[in-house]
């Protein structure tokens, strides 16, 4: 049974093919690669502004997290740190970023099974948190605000308390309908026991984020590796060991109500002065790599540069070309009506895979 190339449940181009026996799925093969674009490709012999597009651009909904990483490398050759408020700006515009789409993948969930309320309210949250976004940034994607050194633009002390003042109330609405979630009984039965990878499964193929913690695979860049200051901040990664989609959910809740309290505290550790420093790169070639723990998991991005300045050769990791190995997994051995549910829990993106 086909689905796709087109599949109404994806924004993106997606073909899957399930062989079942009556409704189980026996076998689950993803098929991407629809609207590859050679990103990498494309590059190689470009300036590192240029190249600071492509790694914003590939994947627009993690715009921030991506350019971060791309930004992180390109510091690391000119051997230089950003200055302290922009370190703590990043954070703040990660957990962000972090927070609209973990709830996106919420509402992705309970739009998968049905709830069709649950949806739209969680569909009103993430609309808030775009407008909210773009009332604060200038772009609801946050697009054009990382480079190398910090940030384009800095923000005023009034913008970042308006700020804080917007997500006031924000963690106890997602408490709130965690809560509600949690007591309806209907939602649970197409969650629980459904999608199991387990964390044997997720360690030999090598998941990451929200997926691989489900599972009990604990690995977040941002305590096992920390940047831009988060070694400064109260972070705590959840855990948890059923890997089924429920278990992917209450990770998902989790790291949204902490997004909302990490942006607090980055709010809260500002001090004044610059947001950018000069990123000169020694003469030479130079190579390096970025990270980033972005909202689906752990991203990498090694960058190598020629003695002009210009991209040799660049190579990125990104969260769901490591997921999205793991995906027939949880689909195999399951209902075929369970597959896009199980599909929703996983939050993945295709674009990240057909770069």
């Amino acid at each position: 049974m086909t689905i796709g190339p087109i599949h109404g449940g994806i924004a993106e181009p997606v073909h899957f093919l399930l062989e079942s026996v009556g409704e189980d799925v026996v076998r689950a093969y993803p098929r991407l690669f629809f609207k590859y674009r050679a990103v990498e490709k494309i590059a190689e012999g470009k300036s590192v502004a240029h190249a600071l597009l492509l790694a914003e651009r590939f994947n627009a909904t993690q715009a921030f997290a991506h350019s971060f990483a791309f930004c992180r490398a390109v510091e690391k050759m000119a051997a230089v740190d950003a200055p302290l408020r922009a370190q703590a700006l990043r954070v703040a515009l990660l957990e962000l970023e972090r927070l609209r789409s973990h709830v996106g993948a919420i509402r992705a969930i309970c739009g998968a099974t049905g709830l069709a309320v649950a949806e739209s309210q969680t569909a009103i949250l993430e609309e808030q948190l775009l407008r909210l976004s773009g009332a604060f940034t200038g772009h609801r994607y946050l697009f054009g605000l990382n480079v190398p050194g910090g940030l384009s633009r800095d923000f005023s002390d009034d913008a970042c308390q308006k700020l804080r003042e917007q997500l006031d109330g924000l963690d106890v609405s997602l408490g709130d309908l965690d809560l509600m979630l949690s007591r309806s009984s209907s939602f649970l039965d197409r969650l629980e026991t459904v999608g199991v990878v387990t964390f044997q499964q997720a360690s030999d193929h090598g998941l990451v984020g929200p997926v691989a913690r489900a599972s009990g695979l604990v690995c977040d860049l941002r305590a096992a590796h920390p940047y831009s200051g988060y070694e400064r901040y109260h972070l705590e990664v959840p855990q948890e060991s059923e890997g089924d989609g429920y278990a992917r959910l209450r990770v998902l809740s989790f790291e949204a109500v902490q997004s909302v309290r990490l942006i607090r505290q980055a709010m809260s550790a500002m001090v004044p002065g610059p947001v950018r420093v000069d990123a000169a790169l020694p003469p030479g070639g130079e190579t390096a790599c970025g990270w980033v723990e972005a909202a689906a998991g752990a991203a990498l991005h090694w960058l190598w540069l020629d003695s002009q300045g210009r991209v040799d050769r660049y190579r990125i990791i990104p969260p769901s070309f490591a997921n999205w190995h793991g995906f027939h997994l949880a689909a195999e051995g399951f209902a075929f009506q369970d597959f896009p549910i199980v599909l929703a829990t996983f939050a993945l993106s295709v674009s990240e895979s057909d770069r």
